[in-house]
């Protein structure tokens, strides 16, 4: 019996690293296949109402995406010139945003088909993962640009028909940040998302 108990212990501890290296082993294709897979499964989901739906989503999306990475890039030069409540609510505030457009895309194409074309590793630390939706003949590509962070590959920026999110965030709201300062972007970010809210009903 004695025996036994350390080769079961070593065993055990060789199973476990191993299925460790097995996960952080994952491309970032891989990783993010599983997210949008998933998103797209809970969008489809009759059974959630709206609000169950919503909250799943969310947890999906926040797993994956990096939003203080990506309100950093979006503020640009004006992210250092904020003060630490003013970049704590905008990384709110910008996550919800992202959150509804992003979800709002998808939501579009639930039923088409989503084609994982390749991805590239611009090193080990970053990388770019090529999709496409095929909806009849016509070909939407989305591609994502990704940073790893541990073990994990996050998303800090969505180029959806060679239009990036972040940049597209970042023209609009230096204007806005230029004429009403930063305080003023925030109660516009905050009136926005009033007004908006993302549609995840009658998803099928």
């Amino acid at each position: 019996m004695n025996m036994v108990k350390p080769a079961g212990l070593i065993f055990g501890i060789v199973f476990v690293f191993f299925s460790q290296t097995i996960l952080a082993a994952d491309s970032p294709m891989d990783q993010l296949k599983s997210t949008i897979d998933s998103v797209i499964t809970t969008l489809k989901d009759k059974s959630l109402d709206s609000e169950a739906r919503r909250s799943k989503i969310r947890v999906l999306i926040n797993d994956r995406f990096y939003f203080r990475a990506m309100s950093q890039r979006t503020l640009s030069r004006y992210w250092k010139k904020a003060t630490p409540q003013q970049q704590k609510q905008f990384v709110s505030l910008f996550s919800k945003l992202l959150e509804n457009t992003y979800v709002g895309r998808l939501e579009a194409y639930t039923n088409e088909k989503v084609v994982y074309l390749r991805e590239r590793n611009k090193n080990a630390k970053r990388a770019v993962v090529y999709t496409q939706i095929e909806t009849g003949s016509t070909e939407i590509p989305i591609n994502y640009k990704l940073a790893r962070k541990n073990d994990k590959w996050l998303i800090y920026d969505v180029v959806i028909e060679e239009v990036s999110l972040i940049s597209n965030f970042r023209s609009s709201y230096a204007e806005i940040i230029k004429k009403e300062g930063m305080d003023g972007l925030l109660s516009k970010m905050e009136k926005k998302l009033a007004e908006v809210p993302v549609k995840t009903t009658n998803a099928s």
